[in-house]
């Protein structure tokens, strides 16, 4: 359904990721809103391997909703707030995806909505149609 694509001419990717992704039928997409660490209940860890667990977990509910998982995972676009989140995040990214890789964005931002906030995911899932 969708291949990664890294070329030979480019840097290969710092990480478990594709430097592209090629989409090669007609499929359903679904598009995940940013995603924030928080539970049900309203609660957020303090630490950023529980918060990016939690920002996966919900996207794999929105996206179990579609009848998908991360197998679909085409994109994730990701901000942490601060450069020393980013192997927190990276820990938990990569310990739920498989070849092919999305691609894969990661930016440091200033902050979220609330401050207790350290990390936001948003994903885009391929399914055939």
């Amino acid at each position: 359904m969708h291949k990664a694509l890294s070329p030979s001419g480019i840097h290969p990717p710092f990480s478990n990721y594709s430097n592209g992704i090629e989409i090669v039928s007609r499929s359903r997409l679904v598009f995940c809103s940013g995603q924030l660490g928080v539970a049900p209940d309203g609660t957020i860890p303090p630490d950023i391997e529980g918060q990016a667990t939690l920002c996966f977990d919900n996207i794999r509910a929105i996206l179990l909703e579609a009848g998908m998982d991360f197998r679909h995972v085409v994109k994730l676009n990701a901000f942490v707030t601060e450069r020393q989140y980013m192997k927190g995040y990276m820990d938990a990214r990569n310990a739920l995806f498989a070849e092919p890789y999305p691609a894969s964005t990661l930016m440091i931002v200033g902050g979220f909505s609330r401050p207790d906030f350290h990390v936001e995911v948003e994903a885009i899932a391929a399914a055939p149609g």
